[in-house]
């Protein structure tokens, strides 16, 4: 039976992966897997052909033990499993709302104002820095879709703005490695306490930085950043509203607080991005975006119209996802999870767990990270802020720049600039392998120095 459920998470990753050719979008394969699996997982439990492991690392087999209480085991370790998620897609939901309402009051337009040379090779300095510390705020998704945003404003055309965009999707990946709330891998595993926020800041600011900066001190080298760029004639100034920057900082402050909330009170950081949510929504209510501001323009800048734009296929993509890897889990073969299975065969041919960790990273280019991360947290059993929790952190956040599909932010810069995938392979790749190969370099050798193990 565990044959089969295997079986089915490998047609349905390959479903997710090759979205493209399919033309079926990525959630309706991780939806269709999570709940299949689920539903053989039961039949096979209730038929006795499959054992479980809950959170406890306690085993369950209905045909050895037999009557109602063990059927209510598997109930409790679905949610578990639900439960967990849960927290993940609460604590997204709220920091995706809390970024809409800060575009619905045009507050990015604030830091597109900012930008001012038309050196080239400044220019990039300037986009990929704000992208790196933004992304760390933000995430790295909703940074590289801003800053492409503000390219297009400074950079008329397309073809000069094809090397820019692609050096900000490694800043903005390199940025969301060192923060919980920069990257969905990040948030997954500091919400599921394999990591801290100050572990992950104090262990992956440097080569997270150092994984920016190398491609960028070579781009500095390349003609495309060389001369000045031409304005667009008659291109019009930034517009900003009246909230503009006070939707901003409230808006960027409610995010930051999130871990010192959590920090204070050790609640989970859904409540925490529960809290900051509805200050921001409670200050977009009664805030006026602009003079002639009428009760009939309200609707435009409310929490309601900002979750009308949330990315709710993505939520739902998550959902799917990470039920299928927690019934993996949970599925017992051989005395043991199948994800700690994988685990120990793994640790069997590669004993060496940096090269598996730095494997992960090339991986993540190719496959979805979230999956990835996913399953790491299920394989292996060691504490937080662990040696192998952060380099995981920094891999599977960084890895996926190496491919123009290797994370959001790729594939948000792909769909907004039309990038094209071989392009990327030939062009970008290779400074996206310098700096990934570099930071894991820094990690590695500063790892023994830092005061949090």
């Amino acid at each position: 039976m565990i044959s089969v459920v295997v079986l089915c998470f490998v047609i349905g990753y390959l479903a997710i992966v090759f979205e493209h050719p399919l033309r079926l979008d990525k959630s309706v394969s991780a939806l269709l897997m999570g709940s299949v699996i689920w539903a053989l997982v039961a039949i096979g439990y209730s038929s006795g052909a499959l054992s479980i492991v809950d959170y406890h690392d306690q085993i369950f087999n209905l045909g050895a033990a037999g009557g109602e209480s063990s059927l209510e085991n598997l109930t409790e370790v679905l949610f578990h499993h639900f439960g967990k998620t849960s927290e993940i897609l609460i604590f997204l939901i709220g920091a995706m709302t809390i970024v809409e309402l800060i575009d619905l009051h045009r507050g990015f337009e604030v830091l597109k104002g900012m930008v001012k040379t038309r050196s080239k090779i400044k220019l990039l300095w300037i986009a990929s820095t704000l992208g790196f510390f933004l992304s760390a705020v933000i995430d790295n998704l909703t940074a590289t879709i801003v800053l492409v945003t503000l390219l297009r404003k400074l950079i008329p055309s397309r073809n000069e703005r094809l090397m820019y965009a692609s050096l900000i999707i490694i800043a903005t990946n390199a940025g969301g490695a060192w923060s919980p709330i920069g990257d969905v891998t990040t948030t997954m595993l500091w919400i599921g306490n394999k990591v801290s926020a100050e572990g992950l800041v104090i262990h992956l600011i440097i080569p997270s930085l150092v994984c920016a900066i190398v491609p960028l001190l070579i781009a500095g080298w390349m003609p495309e950043f060389k001369g000045e760029i031409t304005p667009e004639e008659g291109s019009s100034e930034i517009k900003t509203l009246k909230s503009s920057r006070t939707m901003l900082t409230v808006g960027l402050l409610g995010i930051i607080f999130v871990p010192v909330f959590k920090t204070i009170t050790h609640l989970p950081p859904y409540v925490g991005m529960m809290l900051s949510l509805s200050v921001v929504w409670l200050v977009a209510e009664y805030i006026k975006p602009e003079d002639n501001f009428n009760e009939e323009n309200r609707k435009h800048y409310s929490g309601h119209h900002a979750l009308s734009r949330i990315e709710l296929t993505s939520i739902l993509f998550f959902l799917g996802i990470l039920m299928a890897v927690a019934a993996l889990e949970s599925a017992v073969i051989n005395g043991m999870g199948t994800l700690r299975y994988l685990a120990e065969q793994l640790n069997e041919a590669v004993p060496n767990t940096d090269v598996v960790v730095i494997m992960l990273g090339f991986l993540s280019a190719v496959i979805d990270n979230v999956p990835l991360v996913a399953a790491s947290m299920g394989m292996y059993d060691v504490p937080m802020d662990s040696k192998l929790w952060q380099f995981i952190a920094f891999t599977a956040g960084t890895g996926g720049s190496m491919l123009i599909i290797g994370s959001a932010a790729g594939v948000a810069a792909m769909g907004m600039e039309k990038i094209d995938f071989i392009w990327y392979l030939r062009k970008v790749s290779w400074l996206a392998m310098a700096g990934f190969i570099a930071g894991a370099l820094a990690f590695l050798g500063l790892y023994p120095f830092l005061p949090i193990h």
